[in-house]
């Protein structure tokens, strides 16, 4: 199948392919065809030539507006035979990023953070569950609809206790909060980031911390939220105050409390289920957007349950 591209300029051809074409070679592995190109002029062979053209017409899309990453492929790859293939990618905007969405299940989570009090997102690592709940956190700052974030995170990783780590309580805290710093600095920047953690606007903190506070207008989001006791998650929802989100992530696949199964998620899931203003999205392995052997490492684990 030969197609054109309507290229404005040389530099989104450029964004298209990829260095060294690894964009072009990445969606050729993906739908098992054989893409060639002269310029803006395309040659694709295989079963999925169709497909192909699609994807590489979405990313002249994509390319008006961001450098493309492999992640913009997987999800325009995702959405060929999504029920939502068709709908317009929903776009989360901060000050220095864009983030388009075409996934059909990240599509629901970031409309049930926008029409929920308090969300629960529960599913592997890498479908996005923290770091769009961070996007939108920033988003909301950015707009003024909310006057804080608040990052929380239990200190309870793979068997250790903070007595037996090194340094002061924050050198000993941060390693647990690092997934979230990272996910901040992409969308604010790092001396932004900083700023506000000075000045109290952005807080990030270990969950033994909100003990005893209210905290209104904010953007609360609780991550890791599989290692909270069922004591510590009570308390954790009660902390919200008037015109307060809150956003609860976890993967109950990967508990490491001493008893499993006294998880303040789990047991948040059965109880809360049919209270109103509370929504659940449920993430699987077809939701990663991460390195593809990633998926296939998630899909593995799960059929060997």
């Amino acid at each position: 199948m030969k197609f054109s591209l309507d290229i404005k300029r040389s530099e989104q051809l450029a964004n298209i392919c990829g260095s060294l074409d690894k964009n072009l070679e990445n969606i050729a592995n993906n739908l098992n065809v054989t893409i060639s190109n002269k310029g803006a002029d395309f040659n694709i062979k295989g079963n999925n030539a169709a497909e192909a053209v699609s994807v590489l017409q979405d990313l002249l899309l994509i390319s008006e507006k961001k450098t493309i990453d492999f992640s913009d492929i997987d999800l325009s790859i995702k959405s060929l035979n999504s029920p939502n293939g068709d709908a317009p990618s929903i776009t989360i905007k901060t000050s220095r990023k864009h983030i388009h969405i075409r996934s059909g299940n990240q599509q629901k989570y970031v409309n049930a953070i926008l029409e929920n009090d308090a969300v629960f997102a529960v599913g592997p690592a890498g479908t996005g569950k923290t770091y769009l709940a961070v996007a939108r956190a920033v988003e909301a700052l950015e707009n003024s609809n909310v006057k804080r974030i608040v990052l929380v995170r239990p200190a309870v990783e793979a068997g250790e206790k903070l007595g037996f780590l090194p340094g002061d309580l924050s050198e000993k805290v941060d390693p647990y909060l690092r997934p979230i710093y990272d996910a901040l600095y992409e969308f604010i920047g790092f001396e932004r980031v900083n700023k506000l953690i000075e000045k109290h606007v952005i807080e990030v903190a270990p969950l033994a911390f909100m003990r005893g506070r209210t905290l209104n207008e904010s953007y609360i989001i609780l991550d890791e939220a599989q290692n909270t006791t069922i004591p510590q998650m009570k308390m954790f929802l009660t902390r919200m105050g008037f015109g307060s989100k809150m956003v609860i992530t976890g993967d109950i696949t990967q508990i490491d409390l001493p008893n499993p199964s006294q998880s303040g998620l789990t047991d948040a899931i059965k109880i809360l289920k049919n209270i109103d203003h509370i929504s659940f999205c449920n993430f699987d392995a077809h939701d990663v957007v991460r390195h593809q052997l990633v998926k296939k490492i998630v899909s593995a684990y799960d059929k060997a349950k």
